[in-house]
């Protein structure tokens, strides 16, 4: 790896980390405005549905320019997603905003691996990718916990109270959100520095209804492939259910662990330390042509998920999630390098990954709206728990059970 690769990887750490203690950040500023509580999924409802609605356009946007320039445009984006919500613009659609700018940088972020490095990497390169970010994820969760508390808040409005100066920062959240300003525009600088590639399947025309029908074709194109079609099915699962569960970690801490808020976003954290060990382990263990000899993990992590409702013990938990995510990690690095590789191939990379984008992002929108309901509705968290433990075994069985299927006809 060289260093136009860890440039990449800067820029992406960055990103990341500002958008993992936005989140948290944003969840407390719904909570200083006493919002419902149905409203902390629907917030990220709101992130993830600029990646459905312009899923179409993003994919051909992040072909058609060099990619650094696109991930530049993009956290530019997010920049003033932050803006508006310290400017009084409401957290859902401020993070909404953000959204918009998260849509235009995914295609870019990955696309650049399958253009940059040789197919023989990928796996290599995705567990740094996906390593690295969840650092950011578990750096961002314990950031945004430590910033949105009136503790950090305190301690930093009684050293920076500058006589004549009003610069209408006042809360927890707000302050984070100042703080979280900053790592978007090093993302931003870092951007300017990734290595130029040469321009990969560039939109023949730019019409929307040509567009359009592009997208539709690289949709079915990847569903019809059969290293297509089990990769981006098992990524789409796992995003929608991971999104949730985050958020379900979260009831549960507070719930079954007695945690605040700022405890139960660390207690989140620890998931992203599963998923790096995993990821780990993956990059160094299995190769792009063992991919699917995975899928298991993923039945075996569903039915972990259930065990959940039996902790009380926040030593007991830690381990626990640890497993959990680490068993994710593993599973998912190989189906997403797979995917990535199998995208470059039929379609060109932004294409392919905008496609996974918008059937991720839709299993997150569907799976978050299920959990929001049953928050709604007063389904108590441990049957939501089970639920979603047994809905990830269920899925993960069928897709395993699918592949080798076809496997056997062909």
């Amino acid at each position: 790896m060289n260093r136009g690769f860890y440039t990449i990887l800067a820029a992406q750490f960055f990103s990341a980390l500002a958008d993992n203690a936005l989140l948290f950040a944003a969840i407390a500023l719904l909570a200083s405005l006493n919002a419902q509580a149905w409203q902390t999924p629907v917030l990220q409802q709101f992130f993830v549905f600029a990646y459905i609605v312009l899923a179409p356009f993003v994919g051909p946007f992040a072909d058609s320019l060099p990619k650094g320039r696109v991930m530049f445009v993009s956290n530019a984006v997010k920049l003033l997603g932050c803006i508006a919500m310290l400017m009084g613009m409401h957290p859902l659609l401020a993070y909404g905003l953000v959204g918009v700018g998260a849509a235009m940088y995914s295609p870019a972020k990955y696309g650049i691996l399958t253009e940059y490095l040789p197919h023989q990497k990928l796996v290599l390169a995705n567990g740094w990718m996906e390593g690295l970010t969840v650092a950011a994820i578990i750096l961002g969760s314990i950031l945004g916990g430590i910033m949105v508390s009136h503790k950090f808040a305190d301690y930093v409005f009684a050293r920076a109270d500058f006589p004549l100066i009003e610069t209408g920062i006042d809360t927890p959240p707000e302050l984070a959100i100042t703080v979280i300003l900053a790592f978007y525009f090093i993302a931003a600088l870092i951007n300017l520095y990734i290595p130029k590639v040469a321009i990969d399947h560039k939109l023949q025309k730019r019409n929307p209804v040509f567009i359009m029908q592009d997208f539709w074709h690289s949709f079915r194109l990847l569903w019809r492939d059969p290293l297509g079609q089990v990769s981006l099915a098992v990524t789409t699962l796992f995003w929608g259910v991971g999104a949730t569960l985050r958020l379900i970690v979260l009831t549960w801490a507070s719930m079954a662990l007695k945690f605040n808020l700022e405890k139960a976003t660390q207690l989140t954290a620890v998931v992203a330390v599963g998923i790096a060990l995993g990821s780990v382990l993956a990059a160094k263990y299995v190769s792009l042509k063992r991919a699917v000899r995975v899928l298991p993990v993923g039945i075996a992590m569903g039915l972990l998920v259930v065990t959940m409702v039996f902790v009380s013990d926040w030593r007991i938990a830690i381990v626990l999630l640890v497993l959990i995510g680490a068993m994710g990690g593993y599973f998912v690095v190989p189906m997403n390098a797979l995917l990535q590789h199998r995208g470059h191939l039929l379609m060109g990379a932004g294409h392919s990954i905008a496609v996974q984008n918008f059937n991720e992002n839709l299993s997150i929108l569907v799976l978050l709206g299920v959990y929001a309901l049953m928050i709604k509705i007063d389904v108590p968290i441990e049957a939501i728990i089970i639920t979603f433990g047994l809905f990830i075994a269920a899925a993960m069985a069928y897709l395993t059970r699918k592949h080798w299927h076809d496997q056997d006809r062909s």
